[in-house]
């Protein structure tokens, strides 16, 4: 007898439909034979799924059994495909009748005693399932709020295989699952953190602001202990909160490999990730023989904070720079390319020697001129180039730590990046660009009109500092962002000196 359900396996972070056919031959000799590209998870299943019959109270079935798992030309690696294949065995062997009336998927991992865990992915099966025009999607328990989120599709939780049967059969009306934004917003949508934990270093949390108003990378440069990463940690605080859709677009990802933690149906704050700097190419930008997300998309619609940069191996900085300009990463393989989303922030921090206390006024720094050379070397001028603004951080004076006035709060940032982001959603309103620091040069050209003073401005200072036609556009775009917190139309050389000094460092700093 032949049965036929409806699943989806993983492909990146996009789910792929799969058809689950079992076909049983009774008197033929006993034997499973999987077919359809199944990598180790799936093949593996088999024994995992007759031990989940048999410990559930169904028999296992004892004749010949072929199950296809089609496209036969689409890799499946996921254990999402167990419950699947066990209602397909239990249907065609004849100790189940599927019911007629909906069009539903199944998806989920089978347990020795039946239960059913969670799986990766579920939300994006739940998107792809709505899409392809599905009435239901039955999913683990643990995994029904991430699926509920999407609108659009019944989500029907089973804890258990025998729930799973029952909504098969019709014989146990389960009821869809239902997902409040307002209650998830309200228990995963706080941050722990904020800017008045942060003393002093008030230039510092200028320069942050204009970079979140504008959605433009930051470098960093001070000596250990002066605030850097304090800083980095809790940008994510002053930017606007995620939207739906792009909290479903992060969520996807961290769905995808499993990063949800237990209870949590959406990411509803802006993902921070700092990998360490022995991270290897594919660990920062994905890879592997079925492609992961790397570090950089899993910071999409977030930060990507890099502590020590010039650690970092060279190669491996050196494949973010198509990342930071395309806000994707595409990565191909024999049997074919996927792309992950990498709209992100790049947040680096460094010390400006190797021993980090050059330029520090109380410590001295014991380091010569060659290895000093050597060490900001391992950052190229290229990859530097499309960092919008470089930033030192010094020390932080005694006065100013012990000072009982608290420095500007999160709150109070958050609300001129909300204003400055506010007439940016005005000016590209109908166009792919959201933020000053992704603008393309038409729109540069369009939006960047300097007056005489700030053209005069911006002209000595590309003669003078000799820099490149990247940071002529990186200058007015920081020099637009400027001006929207100042809520001015035009930008003015006020605007522009501002913008000016983030990028001093491209020259001067380095030689100094």
């Amino acid at each position: 007898m032949l049965s036929r359900l409806a699943t989806y396996t993983l492909l990146g972070i996009e789910a792929r439909p799969v058809d689950v056919e079992v076909d049983i031959s009774p008197g033929a000799l006993p034997k499973t034979i999987l077919v359809g590209l199944a990598e180790a998870a799936v093949r593996e299943s088999t024994h995992r799924i007759e031990r989940a019959l048999v410990n559930s109270g169904y028999g296992r079935p004892m004749d010949r059994v072929v199950i296809n798992l089609s496209p036969a030309d689409l890799p499946k690696d996921a254990a999402s495909l167990d419950l699947p294949i066990a209602l397909g065995l239990l249907t065609a062997d004849g100790q189940t009748n599927a019911r007629k009336d909906v069009d539903a998927v199944y998806v989920g991992e089978l347990a020795l005693d039946g239960s059913l865990r969670p799986i990766r992915g579920a939300l994006s099966m739940a998107i792809a399932a709505r899409d392809a025009g599905r009435t239901h999607i039955i999913v683990p328990a643990a995994n029904a709020q991430e699926a509920a989120v999407v609108e659009g599709i019944d989500v029907i939780a089973a804890g258990v295989l025998s729930e799973a049967v029952g909504f098969l059969t019709g014989d146990l009306p389960l009821d869809p699952v239902t997902f409040s934004w307002q209650a998830a917003r309200r228990d995963f949508g706080a941050y722990d953190v904020d800017y008045v934990d942060v003393k002093g270093q008030e230039l510092a949390k200028r320069a942050l602001t204009v970079a979140a108003a504008g959605g433009h990378h930051i470098l960093m440069i001070g000596s250990p202990g002066t605030g850097k990463t304090l800083l980095s940690q809790r940008l994510a605080t002053i930017l606007p909160e995620l939207e739906p859709e792009e909290s479903l677009e992060t969520t996807q990802i961290y769905s995808a490999v499993g990063l949800l933690e237990p209870g949590q149906p959406l990411l509803l704050t802006r993902p921070f990730r700092s990998p360490h700097h022995t991270i290897s190419e594919a660990g920062l930008v994905g890879g592997g023989t079925t492609p992961q997300p790397g570090e950089i998309s899993l910071s999409h619609h977030g930060i990507l904070f890099l502590d020590e940069l010039p650690e970092f191996n060279r190669r491996t900085l050196e494949v973010m720079r198509q990342p930071l300009e395309d806000q994707c990463v595409t990565i191909s393989r024999a049997r074919g390319s996927v792309t992950f989303p990498a709209s992100i922030m790049l947040v680096a921090a460094m010390n400006p020697c190797p021993c980090g206390f050059r330029g520090d006024p109380k410590r001295q720094c014991n380091c010569n001129p060659m290895q000093i050379e050597r060490y900001l070397g391992r950052i190229s001028g290229p990859l530097l180039d499309r960092i919008d603004i470089h930033i030192e951080v010094p020390p932080v004076p005694f006065r100013e730590l012990s000072d009982a006035q608290d420095g500007t709060t999160s709150s109070q940032m958050k609300e001129s990046v909300i204003c400055a982001r506010q007439r940016q959603a005005t000016r590209f309103v109908g166009c792919s660009t959201r933020v000053n620091g992704k603008m393309k040069p038409p729109e540069i050209r369009r939006n960047c009109k300097l007056d005489s003073g700030a053209e005069d401005l911006l002209k000595a200072a590309m003669e003078e500092m000799g820099l490149s036609a990247r940071a002529h556009d990186k200058i007015l775009r920081i020099g637009r962002t400027i001006a929207d917190l100042a809520d001015s139309e035009s930008i003015s050389a006020e605007h522009l000196s501002e913008a000016i000094n983030y990028r001093t460092l491209d020259r001067n700093y380095w030689q100094q």
